[in-house]
């Protein structure tokens, strides 16, 4: 039986169909050059690729 890697499970979330969601990326600093709309669209989940997907997977399990 595999471990389930502690630091995944914080940085992602699986949907009930089986989806693999992420944070958007650039939201750390220097938000002040993007508009406003940017800003709000960077605070949602963001659904991986399903390659990405499928390595993610393998270390929840």
């Amino acid at each position: 039986m595999k471990k389930t890697r502690k630091s995944v499970t914080k940085r992602f979330k699986v949907t009930k169909t089986g989806k693999i969601m992420r944070r958007a990326i650039g939201t750390n600093h220097l938000l002040v050059k993007d508009n406003g709309k940017k800003t709000r669209n960077k605070r949602k989940w963001v659904k991986m690729s399903k390659v990405d997907a499928k390595k993610i997977k393998s270390l929840l399990s």
